[in-house]
């Protein structure tokens, strides 16, 4: 949730209130009804993609939100870390898988596709093969947010990934990488069929070996009527309302320790209010916009001030989102003003219980929790809990080695690419943890 926000003070006693102007994170994902809208491919007359949400900006909103907030952030860093598990063991000596891995920076990789995996449950490899097309030589991680879907052909597959930076403005023609995507549920096989290693399943006969060395591979994690981009799990902190109760507890809470004077009164404005007065009234000229905006903020400010001496009502306008939220123009909530910013505790340490909830994370394995009485589990429950995270992340794991098991595979290498977990261990087995198979 983006906020912006004054301190305003409304009388000689310096009663302040803070005047927030605030996002909706309960719309950051449209529901999908039908078929997914596709655009047209820069520089291409025949060729579409499938925009990664409504405006195409959606995966640097999930990240702008994810790094602005605290709890956000750290527990899709605990979540990456645990996933991570004890990095890539293979189970088999083989001096050449040995090699070939060495030179592919593997916990980098690893790193990477679990990162994008966590924050948007889809990771992105491109292979590129031997100038024979024999073997894989190199492995290399492509970051998701400037991944973009073809559309689906009339088998359903996903012809191309087009890879460029679609931040702010579309790409040139030129900056755009056009990579042919293997088919998600057999990228082995679909590889081989390319290469002409085996028959065509439609056609029964070996193809002509393709002359492309370079191809994407995607792992996406199953969510519910998944079409083209995954909905995370946790982004139901964003449409449940959990992210925004927190920053604004934030935002007020701020404002309040930084300024000596007591705040009484929070005040929330939606993002889009002075947009929509000025267009109900017709107005179009910036001036005469700047002017109904310092306007209107005036009404506030004298509503408020009425506020410190009398009761008043404001009566704002409201709808319900199709979620189910009611989302208001403008709100005012009242600061018990004998606190110096511990009045909303108990409130953060109930949103950022609910934040760790959504991402599958137990507080205590974050740090603790904001808030007066916290309750602190023994050693040997926290060692359980971190037992029982990684090895709810066994599923993740295997959709996440996709691409480097292909790899192994491809290349004729002994072993199977695999993520084993740590365990910790008891004082009584005189070391700190031992790696087990998840």
């Amino acid at each position: 949730m983006d906020t912006t926000h004054e301190v305003w003070t409304l009388n000689a006693e310096g009663v302040q209130a803070v005047i927030a102007e605030v996002g909706d994170t309960t719309e950051v994902f449209d529901t999908v009804v039908g078929a997914a809208k596709s655009r047209p491919l820069p520089g291409s007359a025949t060729e579409k993609y499938i925009p990664f949400g409504a405006d195409d900006q959606l995966p640097y909103e999930l990240k702008r939100l994810i790094d602005g907030d605290e709890v956000t952030a750290q527990c899709l860093n605990f979540n990456v870390t645990a996933l991570y598990g004890a990095g890539i063991h293979t189970g088999e000596t083989d001096r050449a898988a040995e090699t070939w891995s060495a030179r592919q920076a593997l916990p980098m990789y690893v790193l990477d596709q679990s990162t994008d995996m966590q924050l948007y449950y889809f990771a992105v490899s491109v292979i590129i093969l031997s100038a024979d097309g024999k073997l894989i030589n190199r492995i290399v991680h492509k970051e998701a947010p400037y991944c973009r879907f073809a559309e689906a052909d009339q088998y359903g597959n996903i012809p191309f990934v087009y890879y460029a930076n679609w931040h702010a403005n579309r790409p040139k023609p030129e900056e755009i990488e056009k990579i042919p995507l293997l088919n998600m549920r057999d990228p082995l096989g679909d590889l081989k069929v390319r290469m002409g290693q085996e028959p065509d399943p439609r056609t029964g006969r070996k193809r002509t070996p393709t002359r492309e060395r370079k191809f994407a591979v995607a792992a996406r994690f199953p969510t519910a009527g998944c079409q083209y981009y995954p909905v995370p799990y946790w982004s139901s902190i964003l449409r449940g309302g959990s992210y925004d109760e927190k920053r604004l507890i934030s935002v007020g809470k701020r404002a309040k320790l930084r300024n000596h004077t007591s705040v009484r009164y929070l005040v929330e404005i939606q993002r889009d209010y002075y947009e929509r007065i000025c267009r109900e009234e017709f107005i179009t000229d910036a001036e005469k916009i700047a002017e109904r905006i310092r306007r209107e903020k005036e009404n506030i400010r004298n509503f408020l001030s009425g506020l410190a001496n009398a009761n008043k009502v404001w009566i704002s306008s409201f709808y319900v989102s199709p979620d189910g939220h009611e989302v208001h123009d403008v709100r005012v909530s009242l600061i018990d003003g004998k606190k110096e910013g511990g009045e909303w505790a108990e409130d953060v340490q109930a949103a950022a219980n609910t934040i760790c909830f959504a991402f599958g994370v137990h507080p205590n394995m974050v740090g603790a929790v904001p808030g007066k009485a916290q309750t602190n589990n023994s050693g040997s429950d926290k060692r359980e809990l971190y037992t029982m995270k990684q090895a709810l992340l066994k599923p993740m794991k295997d959709i996440l080695l996709t691409a480097l098991r292909l790899c192994f595979a491809y290349n004729g290498f002994r072993g199977t690419p695999t993520l084993p977990m740590i365990q910790l261990t008891t004082l009584d087995e005189h070391r700190d943890a031992k790696i087990t198979q998840s």
